[in-house]
């Protein structure tokens, strides 16, 4: 199985398991994950339910 991945910057986790620290997001009916840095950057868009093309 693969290790996670940043839908933003492509960035994956050292283990196969999502961080604690990633933020997860429904779009479109996919799943995406986002690490700390974006989700950190990004946050306001996360909790306003934006789609990331709007970020």
């Amino acid at each position: 199985m693969a290790s996670a991945t940043c839908a933003l910057c492509g960035r994956q986790a050292d283990s196969e398991d999502v961080p604690l620290t990633w933020a997860t997001s429904m779009e479109n009916g996919r799943q995406l994950l986002y690490c700390e840095v974006c989700a950190r950057e990004n946050v306001r868009g996360i909790e306003g339910k934006l789609d990331s093309v709007y970020w």
